[in-house]
């Protein structure tokens, strides 16, 4: 399994017991999502590695306890302790209308309703306060940085690829001006 086909799921937050539990942290919208999880892969070094779930307790704020096969001591868990989980991009669930998922975008052509086609997708910088979309316009060789707040995106075509979006005015002239 290759990172380019999963996305991030969280991390192995701490030691739960000394028989092997941990507490996995979910960073997702919904951890409840992930209650029947059966497997889950950890990177090890570089390597995605396939852990399979004994079982699941979801608890408060996205967090799990969790009992993996073979992971039966204190010792074991340390392996994995702080170790990022990945699943296979086919179990997201598909999105619909302006909601999307911070990957499906990147490359994305950027148009607003103002300015007109601003440049392509880079990344979505996922900050907690203020989560920042930013995009490359290679005509002017130029990044501009969108507050994803405030209803910035006003349409998501996924087959053509296009994210319209209704930036604040005078925003995108700032950067590419």
């Amino acid at each position: 399994m290759n990172k380019a086909d999963c996305f991030n799921l969280g991390y192995v937050a701490k030691l739960h017991s000394y028989k092997g539990e941990v507490s996995l942290f979910f960073d997702a919208t919904n951890p409840e999502d992930y209650a029947t999880l059966d497997a889950v892969y950890i990177d090890l070094d570089g390597i995605l590695t396939p852990f399979f779930v004994e079982r699941i307790d979801m608890k408060d704020k996205g967090f799990a306890k969790v009992k993996f096969e073979g992971v039966d001591s204190e010792n074991d868990a340390k392996l994995i302790l702080k170790k990022e989980l990945f699943l296979p991009l086919e179990l997201l669930p598909p999105l619909s209308g302006k909601n999307f998922y911070d990957h499906e975008i990147i490359g994305f052509k950027v148009i607003d309703e103002n300015y007109g086609e601003v440049g392509e997708v880079v990344q979505v910088m996922d900050y907690k306060i203020n989560p920042l979309l930013q995009v490359q316009n290679n005509e002017l060789d130029k990044e501009v940085l969108l507050p994803l707040g405030n209803d910035l995106v006003q349409k998501v075509d996924r087959e053509q690829q296009e994210l319209y979006v209704k930036a604040a005015e005078g925003l995108i002239e700032m950067y590419l001006e």
